[in-house]
């Protein structure tokens, strides 16, 4: 670095400023909330519970690639037992739950009430907050 680098500093105060983004901001229904919010979690369960089970679902035999060019690494699997019947059953738990969830929240009415704003809508709604709970005591 030379002597005569200096940051680039500017010569008047930085004003705080607000800024539009651009993206609407929608009012879900809390079932459609609760509804994505379910699906979020069951997929990320059921991602968590993937990480476990054995490479594949039916015994299959392990191998190795050949080596490749320009490369040491060698693509290999282990043999593989299977899913058990627990396993097989959790999985296809799982998987019924994240469809009746999906169908759940696309088929939701309120997607009904917006128009050509339905897939931005949707997809602020895969990132909208967890709602808070109420705070009502009854």
């Amino acid at each position: 670095m030379s002597a005569a680098w200096r940051p680039c500093v500017p010569s008047q105060p930085l004003i705080e400023q607000s800024y539009y983004s651009g993206v609407p901001t929608y009012d879900f229904p809390q079932d459609l909330r609760n509804a994505q919010l379910a699906l979020h979690r069951t997929r990320a369960a059921y991602e968590q519970y993937a990480k476990t089970l054995p490479w594949s679902a039916e015994p299959m035999p392990g191998w190795e690639a050949d080596k490749q060019l320009h490369s040491s690494y060698r693509s290999a699997k282990p043999d593989s037992p299977g899913y058990t019947p627990e396993q097989h059953e959790q999985v296809k738990k799982y998987r019924a739950e994240l469809l009746e969830l999906s169908a759940t929240v696309t088929t939701h009415p309120y997607w009904a009430t917006l128009g050509e704003g339905v897939v931005k809508a949707r997809m602020a709604l895969k990132h909208a907050p967890e709602a808070q709970p109420d705070n009502k005591s009854g």
